[in-house]
């Protein structure tokens, strides 16, 4: 909360337009994060994009929902209506259904299973020497890669035993050196995972 007063403040103060991402606030292990619009100020200033990508695992159907600033929500409206022409109709059933079903069941369902993948990679991977921060949400794990690889040339390195993971560069300089891993697969591929890197030389 003391981080978001202060981007409400440093708003305020330049005259500032905040729009802040929440899209994995379902997806936490133990205490779940803080809405931007939580704080004194921020609906003034400020709105916060969900999606059902990650809590409903709709990864590709674009399709989510911003709240806040009702000044600010006519503006989207406006430039989307402009932009392309809504989503398709089936995609937006499907959503619909989502949100009206026992939400709060189904999302610890889904927690209950990440922490478990979670859990299993950071025990397996401590093992095998990697060095990483646990992750208190999302199904992301972030690598750092061994001495002597860039995040590219250690994701090559996995794929010669049929790994697949993300060069961290991909997402901008702070990036390099680590590559991330997702929890999106069975509990029985993570394993076979895990022993696929057991007998890597690096």
């Amino acid at each position: 909360r003391k981080f978001f007063r202060e981007v409400v403040a440093f708003a305020k103060d330049y005259d500032l337009i905040v729009a802040h991402d929440l899209a994995y606030s379902e997806l936490y292990f133990d205490e779940p994060p803080t809405s931007f619009l939580a704080v004194e100020g921020a609906k003034e200033i400020g709105i916060e994009f969900h999606s059902l990508s990650k809590t409903f695992r709709m990864t590709g159907w674009r399709i989510g929902f911003a709240v806040g600033n009702a000044h600010l929500i006519q503006g989207l409206g406006k430039v989307k209506t402009n932009v392309d022409s809504g989503v398709f109709c089936a995609i937006q059933r499907t959503a619909i259904w989502a949100l009206q079903g026992n939400v709060e069941e189904e999302v610890r369902k889904w927690q209950v299973i990440l922490k478990r993948r979670r859990d299993l990679m950071v025990n397996g991977l401590k093992e095998l020497g990697f060095y990483f921060f646990v992750p208190q949400a999302t199904f992301y794990l972030w690598l750092k890669v061994p001495e002597g690889y860039t995040s590219v040339s250690f994701a090559d390195k996995l794929l010669e035993v049929g790994i697949v993971v993300t060069p961290g560069s991909g997402f901008g300089q702070n990036g390099e050196g680590y590559i991330r891993m997702a929890l999106t697969v069975s509990e029985d591929r993570l394993k076979e995972a895990l022993n696929r890197l057991k007998n890597l030389r690096f």
